[in-house]
């Protein structure tokens, strides 16, 4: 099975995009992290946004014998573990579909902030928090990074209260919101100073939930870095020495997409 997994992840990179190769580093691996949450009733969306909703079209036995079952579905681009594409934030930017693999599928970083936001939910990564992974690893943030933020928060999804800070929805609910984010100081650091391919954390926002001008979206969108949102299960990751294959529904236009995102772990 993971012969054939690995055959397919070539496969599919190659057949994709001729300027990638995919590296014997990403197809040696020893572990899967599933970074995603699944869609359902109780998938949480942003309180403006459309929830998802699935409808059974058929499922049971068919007059000819077999079994069968299919569904549709309705959702918003932005809920649940989904990428913001630049054009989210960023006029003549890139859309999902125009997004080049190179910044979705390579190695990753994960910086842990968990100690600093708990108890704090409109904790603000730093550009501390930066420098002080980068003292500790030894080394600065890799060229050419997924660098990955974990908050802790992934723990209360899908409890809206304690992951969004409200039950309520509507632009009402905005001015309720509460969960931390990425400072824009640090945004602005991170583009300046390092080199990074995508970003992402597991809040349902690169900015923390009292942000009203969303200034992290705009100066990282600004400069074509996707962000990823709403991720799990980034406690399981070490500090750096993984790939991350982060493959989103190819909207043509879209501003955003639902993600299946995996980690690969030596």
């Amino acid at each position: 099975m993971k012969k054939l997994f690995i055959f397919l992840v070539a496969f599919n990179l190659y057949s994709c995009s001729s300027k990638i190769e995919p590296s014997q580093e990403l197809l040696n691996f020893n572990k899967i992290v599933d970074l995603s949450h699944d869609y359902s009733s109780e998938t949480l969306y942003w309180v403006t946004a459309k929830e998802f909703k699935l409808d059974t079209v058929f499922a049971g036995t068919t007059d000819k014998g077999f079994y069968y079952t299919a569904n549709n579905f309705e959702t918003a681009e932005h809920g649940g573990t989904h990428i913001d594409a630049p054009i989210h934030f960023a006029e003549n930017t890139m859309s999902v579909d125009e997004l080049p693999l190179q910044k979705l599928v390579g190695s990753a970083i994960k910086i842990d902030v968990t100690a600093n936001a708990k108890g704090d939910s409109d904790y603000l990564i730093n550009i501390d928090d930066f420098k002080t992974w980068e003292k500790k690893q030894g080394m600065q943030i890799p060229d050419g990074s997924i660098v990955l933020l974990e908050t802790g928060f992934s723990k209360f999804y899908p409890d809206a209260q304690k992951y969004l800070g409200t039950t309520a929805r509507g632009e009402d609910a905005v001015k309720e919101l509460h969960f931390p984010g990425l400072d824009p100081e640090a945004a602005a650091w991170l583009v300046k100073n390092r080199n990074i391919n995508a970003i992402g954390l597991d809040t349902p926002s690169i900015d923390y939930g009292q942000s009203t001008f969303f200034k992290s979206h705009v100066i990282l969108l600004s400069k074509n870095i996707p962000a990823f949102e709403n991720l799990t299960n980034l406690n399981q990751l070490p500090p750096y020495g993984f790939n991350v294959v982060a493959l989103p529904m190819k909207i043509k236009g879209g501003s955003g997409a639902p993600l299946r995102i995996i980690a690969l772990l030596n």
